[in-house]
């Protein structure tokens, strides 16, 4: 992946702006840092964080209160750059992908165009969560339209896109489950195509398999590793759900014996096959 320098309208003091601006409504910014040293800030807590007063909080230059900024670019449904060379990857969503590094998938073509029509060559408003950042640099935000349209919520109400929650960024979390199930229910966009359906878990060894999926079964044992716990179906395949997420879960063993759909990135190493989970909205009952 490309690495694009932050432009100076969104500094490091710039998102902590937006995240002060967004506590004044609450009373509350919360700071803490990673088991690498980083600092991250937030505005919902993470075990170990500080509660940041905001007065005493850094106050940014005028040029840095700027909330609007211009979409230069639209990569896919997920992904865009801002005038100055800013990368932001829409949070809380997944979109199929529209080739590049990764084949083209059906449906990716659809959400990219649906966002390029809503706010390319525009301003848009972004909102940050408790992770501002992921492994590629990009700068993680919902983002608004000059209307106030939540372009992550749409994409996914329009069946364009899946929800892709990665705690601890949890905000709007409810209304994009809900408006995922809704879509599914209704067929919209991806549910509706043959390539996004759900395969029973005893066919995932047929062919080669990448990229995003969908496996139903039922579970037939609870595994553990050193960073993680989760599930194995029959066949072998696995759901890996790391220990920091979960609480979020009710206890692994209510799923066994039940049917359930796994899905998300399939990954093979060391001879297994396993799909990583973060969240339940990856891991519905059938």
């Amino acid at each position: 992946m490309r690495r694009f320098p932050p432009s100076p309208s969104l500094s490091k003091l710039a998102c902590l702006f937006l995240l002060l601006a967004a506590g004044a409504c609450t009373g509350e910014v919360f700071r803490w840092q990673d088991g690498h040293g980083k600092t991250h800030y937030g505005d919902k807590p993470v075990q170990g964080a500080q509660a940041l007063p905001l007065a005493d909080a850094p106050t940014p230059s005028s040029s840095q209160q700027a909330q609007w900024h211009r979409v230069a670019s639209v990569h896919d449904g997920d992904t865009i750059t801002l005038d100055g060379g800013e990368k932001i990857r829409l949070l809380g969503i997944n979109t199929p992908e529209v080739g590049g590094f990764r084949a083209l998938e059906p449906g990716g073509m659809a959400a990219r165009d649906w966002l390029r029509e809503k706010i390319l060559g525009k301003k848009v408003r972004l909102e940050l969560d408790a992770t501002t950042r992921d492994k590629y640099h990009r700068l993680l935000a919902h983002v608004f339209d000059a209307n106030g349209l939540h372009l992550n919520l749409e994409l996914v109400k329009a069946g364009l896109a899946t929800t892709d929650i990665f705690p601890p960024c949890l905000k709007y979390v409810g209304q994009l489950v809900g408006a995922e199930q809704q879509a599914e229910r209704e067929k919209r966009g991806v549910w509706a195509l043959p390539d996004h359906q759900a395969v029973p878990v005893e066919s995932f060894g047929d062919g080669r398999r990448e990229g995003w999926q969908r496996f139903v079964g039922a579970p037939v044992e609870v595994v553990r590793g050193s960073s993680w716990a989760g599930l194995r179906f029959k066949g072998g395949l696995e759901a890996h759900i790391p220990q920091t997420n979960l609480g979020l879960f009710p206890p692994l063993e209510s799923y066994l014996g039940r049917r359930v759909e796994v899905r998300g990135w399939f990954s093979r190493h060391g001879g297994g096959n396993s799909i990583s989970i973060r969240h339940p909205s990856a891991m519905p009952l059938r």
